[in-house]
């Protein structure tokens, strides 16, 4: 049974029942319908630990969609999916091709800064002490990318800037 038929909690009942409101009062195709059917059952999937059901309905969802933008969502999503599932080498990729899609969607440099530090800090927890400086310069670049486009946003990782005194591209 799909996702979006058994939800468990009130607030992805909520949402489920305001995402189908939506679909039926707002023009859309078939193929759009489809698209964000699959979007509305990955969702809730992942953070129930879920992970190879997430990621299916995301890749599901690009099949249908045909907007650029919209398809971005669907690799912007199956990136912390990796990442949570502590396949953190593969989640950038995901969000490097986001933003192939959609040039303009700061979470995914966000993210992608998130996994660079995390990965670093690995590092030095297994006693490489080189790999973490390039990997923090590289998380450092992709905060400013974050940050730039939308200042309010992303306070955590303005923080993370001050903390480490990196401040992307020095």
């Amino acid at each position: 049974m799909p996702r979006s038929r058994r939800n468990d909690n009130s607030i992805d009942k909520t949402l489920t029942i305001v995402a189908d409101i939506s679909l039926r009062t707002i023009p859309t195709t078939g193929r759009e319908k489809e698209a964000s059917t699959y979007h509305r059952d990955g969702m809730p999937a992942q953070p129930g630990g879920e992970y190879a059901e997430a990621s299916r309905n995301h890749y599901e969802a690009t099949r249908p969609e045909t907007d650029p933008h919209d398809r971005s969502y669907a690799p912007h999503n199956i990136g912390p999916i990796h990442a949570s599932s502590g396949e953190h080498a593969r989640a950038p990729e995901h969000h490097f091709q986001a933003l192939e899609r959609n040039p303009s969607l700061p979470q995914a440099p966000n993210n992608t800064a998130v996994i660079r530090h995390h990965r670093g800090e690995q590092a030095i927890r297994q006693g490489d002490l080189e790999t973490p400086e390039a990997r923090s310069d590289r998380a450092a670049d992709h905060r400013k990318q974050a940050i730039s486009p939308a200042p309010n946003n992303h306070i955590e990782a303005q923080n993370r800037s001050k903390m480490t005194g990196r401040f992307g591209d020095q």
